[in-house]
């Protein structure tokens, strides 16, 4: 039986870095190795980096001299061949192996290639969707790439539940009209309670849920047992579920 306050969504649309993997340590080799040629503040710029996409990272500098998009390309192609330390968030693979593979995607920042390229670095399964940066015009935190991998599932961004872990993200789920679950394994402690504070239910880790297939063919996603970050957030907000295929329209 459906538990009733269970929020029901068409498709589960993932945020990559810091979401479903963790790429810090190799972007922040390639990014501080370039900041520092340029005569970058590196303890300041690369907080700066994740969530967005590269040619706007380096665009936003307005360094003289420095062609935004040239300089991007070459990020990319350091960042696609060194991938080492990428590793899953704990429990990603598992879970994105339980989804029905026609009800969720892959929306990330990072360009195809180098995308495709950390997922499978991070032992995790190939996305059945995945919208890159080269797929949209104007990358996070404009929702443009959320609604664009909503309707190519063949739904709308109102009806998909967003999984997040950086301000620009979260910002263009919500723009959206997403709901948002928020991802802390590679943020400090007080990410979790940022976000509740936002509205947002927010875990550590992929260990903090369980997922099961109701007899009616939908999808259960709740709060394991002593799972879910931080601990004034509501059980209610940690309870979605996959709508069954008959439902959806």
């Amino acid at each position: 039986m459906r538990t009733t306050d269970a929020i029901l969504f068409d498709a589960v649309l993932f945020d990559m870095d810091g979401t479903v993997l963790n790429s810090i340590k190799a972007a922040e080799r390639i990014w501080t190795t370039w900041a520092l040629r340029h005569g970058i503040d590196v303890e300041a710029f690369l907080p700066t980096i994740h969530g967005v996409r590269a040619v706007e990272t380096i665009r936003r500098l307005g360094l003289p001299g420095v062609d935004p998009e040239v300089e991007a390309g070459a990020i990319t192609q350091a960042e696609i061949e060194d991938v080492d330390g990428i590793e899953e968030i704990a429990g990603a693979a598992g879970f994105l192996a339980a989804l029905p593979p026609d009800r969720w995607a892959v929306v990330t920042s990072a360009p195809r290639t180098l995308a495709l390229r950390r997922i499978a670095a991070a032992g995790l399964p190939t996305p059945p969707l995945l919208v890159g940066a080269e797929d949209v015009e104007r990358g996070k935190p404009a929702p443009d790439c959320f609604q664009l991998a909503a309707e190519r599932l063949g739904t709308t961004a109102d009806r998909c539940l967003v999984v997040e872990d950086s301000p620009a993200g979260i910002a263009a789920a919500v723009s959206a009209g997403a709901s948002v679950l928020v991802i802390t394994a590679t943020h400090h402690a007080a990410a979790g309670a940022t976000a509740v504070d936002a509205g947002h239910a927010a875990i550590r880790d992929y260990r903090d849920l369980a997922i099961s297939r109701l007899a009616d063919g939908s999808l259960s996603i709740r709060a394991a047992q002593g799972g879910g970050l931080p601990s004034n957030a509501s059980p209610v907000r940690l309870s979605y579920g996959l709508r069954a295929s008959s439902e959806r329209g």
